[in-house]
């Protein structure tokens, strides 16, 4: 049997955040409020009233974080030039093939023996 879709109105939530504090079992709790454990800690995350912690990052994910943050700009540079060759390759190739097309000198002159 399937559940039908219940909008609860922000009391309930209020209430069902301030219970689960306390409670023991959250399944217990979940299943007597007829609504999923997952859903409690949507509504525990987004309580207005509820200080949100700001979780300070750790030394090792904030070096982590650095080190992304170089290799992104390390592409960056890397795609800009890249970029730049293939369009300075396509220029070399249109003057050869305008030089060669109407029989003009060549780019290097030969070597005498």
């Amino acid at each position: 049997m399937r559940r039908r879709w219940k909008r609860r109105t922000p009391e309930f939530k209020k209430q069902a955040v301030e219970r689960m504090q306390e409670a023991k079992d959250l399944g217990q709790l979940a299943e007597e409020l007829a609504v999923p454990v997952r859903t409690l800690y949507r509504w525990k995350d987004i309580d207005p009233g509820r200080e949100k912690k700001v979780r300070e990052p750790k030394p090792h994910e904030q070096k982590l974080k650095e080190e992304i943050r170089q290799l992104k700009q390390s592409l960056a540079n890397r795609t800009l030039e890249v970029d730049f060759f293939k369009r300075a390759l396509q220029r070399v190739k249109a003057r050869r093939q305008r030089n060669t097309a109407t029989g003009g000198e060549a780019f290097t002159t030969k070597s005498e023996e």
